[in-house]
């Protein structure tokens, strides 16, 4: 399959709920019944379509059918926008993927569950196979963390506090690749190619917002005679600027209790240039919880996009491994 299909999932709120968009990749084009799940999950600022290289790679060496899922994250891509920008948080988002679970499992039963998390999508899958009693249809059977851990540098979180929310309006798809590119090279190498299918998911049509100019219904991508901006809601920033020490202090705790609960094979993937993911937070993560295997990236920030062969290639050894 070389294109994803896109669906939409209801998930509950504090404010009347909200539609959460994910992109389904199938071993049969227009069957979903594959029984063996995985779940990708992106990074603070991105969206689903960041996994297209990743879910090729895993659906040409699958041994035997298999379903890929990717959401936007709700406040990104083609996902509504939260009325109430406080709830951009974990908790939230864990909550609205355990709502995606149960649309999957109702279209076709789930027998095995694979997640893979970048950054935010990390935390997420921290909590998918770490927390308690969550009405999961499968246990998660193995997790793939990219970049993250439970510990976050603080000076990752003052140079990303820097900029979401503040990202402008652009003539055109490549100017604001190269826009992004300027924020962005901690990925590590891309061709120009490369960076601008990256960026396309990335933008909307200027006109596509609505009147408040926050909330918005399943955007499509491209270009619009007023230009393109970024496709997230620039309220997810707000959480992030509340962050104090002690709240830091406190949700690192919790993360690393839940990464200590952790009992399936983890593969731990971390930029060697990382700013996010220290080196002492990673070797700690060799020696506690689900003892994760270690793959670092040299030439690589925050965060491996996963479209390097070694990169893609490392998940899907890990994944596919029978």
């Amino acid at each position: 399959m070389t294109e994803p299909r896109l669906d939409f999932v209801n998930c509950p709120d504090g404010q009347g709920g909200h539609r959460m968009a994910y992109w389904q990749w199938n071993s049969s084009p227009g069957d979903p019944a594959a029984a063996r799940v995985v779940v990708c999950m992106h990074g603070l600022t991105r969206q689903g379509r960041d996994f297209d290289t990743l879910a090729r790679v895993l659906l040409a060496q699958a041994h035997g059918p298999l379903r890929i899922v990717c959401p936007d994250i709700v406040g990104r891509g083609r996902s509504d926008w939260l009325r109430d920008p406080q709830g951009y948080q974990v908790p939230q988002y864990a909550g609205d993927v355990l709502a995606l679970l149960a649309a999957l499992q109702a279209e076709a039963p789930i027998g095995a569950l694979d997640v893979v998390g970048t950054s935010m999508g990390g935390l997420i899958g921290m909590v998918l196979a770490g927390a308690k009693d969550l009405p999961l249809p499968a246990p998660v059977r193995r997790l793939v963390l990219n970049d993250v851990g439970p510990a976050i540098e603080a000076a990752a979180i003052a140079r990303i506090a820097s900029y979401v929310g503040r990202g402008g309006r652009y003539p055109d798809v490549q100017a604001a690749a190269d826009a992004l590119w300027s924020i962005s090279t901690g990925f590590g190498p891309h061709t120009p190619e490369q960076w601008l299918a990256l960026t396309r998911p990335m933008v909307v049509p200027a006109g596509e917002r609505s009147a408040d100019g926050r909330r918005k219904q399943a955007p499509g991508t491209g270009e619009g005679g007023d230009g393109v901006v970024l496709h997230y809601d620039p309220a997810l920033a707000e959480p992030i600027r509340a962050l104090t020490p002690e709240i830091a202090a406190q949700a690192e705790q919790a993360a690393w209790a839940l990464y200590d609960a952790i009992r399936v094979p983890t593969l731990l993937l971390r930029g060697a240039q990382s700013d996010l993911l220290s080196p002492a937070t990673a070797q700690a993560m060799t020696q506690r919880g689900p003892r994760a295997r270690l793959v670092e990236f040299a030439g690589v920030g925050h965060a491996p996009t996963l479209i390097d062969p070694a990169q893609s290639g490392a998940v899907a050894s890990f994944l596919l491994d029978r």
